[in-house]
């Protein structure tokens, strides 16, 4: 903890994507157009599913939530990126950096969770059609949808240790945003409560999503029972999509947090950063477009030419997945 004779940095310097200018701009033109794509497609497909009747089920309530969740997950560090690229200002300040990293904390908490309650979604889907609507109840689904964002609240309790922390001399993070672990490298008091809290913190927001996934080896057993192919290679595929993002998205957690790769920790940082913020985003919106209802929905949608007031969805559920 931070003791009473030590100064504090008030901001922190970020070297950014690469040392090279001309990379440096090449790459913001790039995430420039992957944060363009995942912010205007997840926010059509929440406005879309938010303005159809037909698509107030649990599975389309899910993928809303986590549309919603993905844009502010890649608005966190992105913008602020691209703004310190386009000026050539690589600071920020202290306040800020605390408060980037809670919400990254916190979106990464919630993606987490949302993922295993889609696997756990088409487990049942899958599994049980016939008892679908009896299990996936509307109470149930608008359980599975809050709680996520209310364990997100975990996240205030690495945020206030971070508060207690000094970062004295050295104020350079060799990162492009504000990112927990090397940050609290960087930090001249003692971390190790912080470690800690990292870990158990880390523990359970992947157990317990990843109890849910394992709901997939069930899920395949009942595809591959599948008499029709048509219906097995639709249901499979379904499947397969998400199952991929969800092994990208703990599979960069688990390589960078807990079992590193055997790649500088700089590098293992910035490119499980960028899988985190922009490329899983950008993955899980291809993932919603794969279905055919959910292009139509946005077709639907664009073509509107008046637009009425959201429908609750504790008015109009549907129960059919």
């Amino acid at each position: 903890m931070c003791q009473g004779n030590q100064s504090t940095v008030s901001e922190f310097l970020f070297l950014g994507l690469s040392g090279q200018a001309e990379q440096q701009k090449l790459l913001a033109v790039l995430f420039l157009g992957m944060y363009l794509v995942t912010v205007v497609g997840n926010g059509l497909i929440t406005l879309s599913i938010g303005f159809d009747s037909y698509f107030h089920t649990p599975v389309y309530l899910f993928l809303a939530s986590l549309s919603f969740a993905d844009i502010s997950s890649i608005s966190t560090p992105i913008p602020k990126t691209l703004m310190n690229i386009q000026t050539n200002s690589q600071h920020l300040s202290y306040t800020s950096c605390i408060t980037q990293i809670h919400f990254s904390v916190v979106f990464v908490i919630i993606d987490s969770f949302l993922l295993g309650v889609i696997a756990y979604v088409h487990f049942v889907a899958v599994c049980h059609p016939l008892n679908y609507t009896t299990i996936m109840q509307p109470r149930l689904c608008i359980l599975l949808t809050v709680t996520p964002w209310v364990l997100s609240n975990i996240a205030l309790t690495h945020t206030l240790l971070l508060l207690q922390l000094c970062f004295c001399d050295n104020s350079t993070l060799l990162h492009f945003f504000c990112d927990l672990d090397p940050l609290l490298k960087l930090s001249c008091s003692d971390t190790m409560i912080n470690e800690l809290m990292v870990f158990i913190m880390g523990s359970v927001v992947i157990t317990f999503p990843f109890a849910l996934i394992l709901f997939y080896v069930c899920t395949v057993r009942a595809v591959l029972r599948i008499s029709s192919t048509e219906g097995k290679w639709k249901t499979f595929s379904t499947c397969a999509s998400h199952l991929t993002v969800v092994l990208l998205f703990y599979g960069t957690l688990v390589g960078v947090y807990f079992f590193p790769l055997p790649i500088h920790p700089d590098n293992r940082y910035k490119i499980g950063a960028i899988l985190f913020t922009v490329i899983t985003p950008m993955v899980n919106l291809f993932y919603s477009l794969r279905n055919r209802d959910m292009q139509g929905a946005l077709r639907k949608f664009i073509h509107r030419k008046s637009f009425l007031p959201l429908m609750p969805w504790t008015s109009e559920l549907r129960l059919s997945p």
